[in-house]
């Protein structure tokens, strides 16, 4: 039996208000401080940089980061177990390794080849460096005709994640990219499973971002396939800004519920008259409800790093609107 996906309405964002209880003979509670809710579960801060220097070093340090994520892929597994003890020096951890975007889908072979083998290569750096995973897209799909963002409706097998159907309606202008979203699931699969055995060699996880690939672009599907592998090895990389226009952030956080490894933050505006059905803006100025997404982080039990992935802020600055996000209070004044 097909499994059908419905796209929810997007919800809107809520507004938050609280004020402290006064009670006679006794000191009035601030607002603000009453209004902070106390979480579980934990989140750390990082930045995204290409080296772990220590000029990148005691800059991360000096803005409030914890962490960071590692883009540059030129580096040699000595470069990278360099690159660890340089920012341990400076009190910050290496947590992942961008390996960004492979061509599993390749129509050539031999590129399909050359993409496994550059995943290998992004273990071992991950592993030199200390980091636990890297962020993985597994391939692409363009240039064919796609559903709107707001016209998903996606059936597909939950056994063999083959797709029948995108759209409601009529499904035969989309008949190219029903093929090539099924390719790239069995491509991809293989990939991935044959990576697995050197991702527990070397102790480093292989992370599914969600990302503007045109791919299981709707929180079950994408779901479906990470929970395929069936693998310690293979989870999500959940980026909380990347797919607002498919789907509410809360949503992705709830399929993805006990598959997520790690987290990017940014923020997306949503404006279905625009290309791309809006834009990416600074955190705190888009659609997305951050109180009401840090308390579904608590209802799904993530613990874990929370990568910036955005713009206009200083460094400290995005520091400050992490730790607010933490809080769940409002992340800009």
């Amino acid at each position: 039996m097909n499994n059908r996906l419905n796209r929810r309405q997007f919800l809107g964002t809520a507004a938050f208000a609280a004020a402290g209880a006064a009670v006679r003979g006794f000191s009035q509670v601030p607002a603000k401080e009453a209004a902070a809710p106390v979480y579980s579960t934990k989140l750390f801060k990082a930045m995204i940089a290409g080296v772990a220097d220590d000029a990148t070093c005691a800059k991360i340090a000096a803005a409030g980061f914890q962490g960071v994520e590692l883009t540059n892929k030129t580096i040699t597994v000595q470069q990278a177990a360099a690159n660890r003890l340089i920012a341990e020096k400076h009190g910050v951890r290496i947590h992942s390794y961008m390996a960004g975007w492979a061509e599993f889908n390749h129509s050539d072979a031999a590129k399909r080849r050359e993409s496994i083998n550059s995943v290998r290569q992004m273990l071992r750096l991950a592993s030199a460096s200390g980091a636990s995973t890297i962020l993985l897209v597994p391939c692409a799909v363009r240039g064919i005709k796609i559903p709107k963002p707001s016209e998903f409706k996606i059936d597909f097998d939950p056994g063999t994640l083959m797709v029948s159907r995108v759209v409601d309606g009529d499904n035969a202008p989309f008949a190219d990219y029903i093929k090539a979203q099924n390719d790239a699931t069995r491509l991809s699969i293989e990939a991935v499973n044959e990576l697995i055995p050197a991702a527990a060699e070397e102790g480093v996880t292989i992370c599914l971002e969600n990302v503007w690939n045109n791919l299981w672009v709707l929180p079950e599907f994408a779901s479906a396939l990470v929970r395929s592998f069936n693998s310690v090895w293979v989870k999500a990389y959940l980026d909380l800004g990347n797919h607002v226009r498919y789907a509410p952030t809360e949503q992705w956080l709830e399929a993805l519920q006990g598959i997520t490894a790690k987290l990017h933050i940014k923020d997306f505006l949503l404006d279905r008259a625009k290309n791309n059905d809006g834009s990416f803006v600074p955190i705190g100025k888009g659609s997305i409800n951050w109180r009401s997404v840090r308390d579904t982080i608590e209802k799904v039990r993530y613990n874990g790093w929370v990568s910036v992935e955005s713009t206009g802020y200083t460094d400290a600055q995005h520091a400050e609107i992490c730790e607010r996000f933490f809080a769940g209070r409002p992340v800009i004044d």
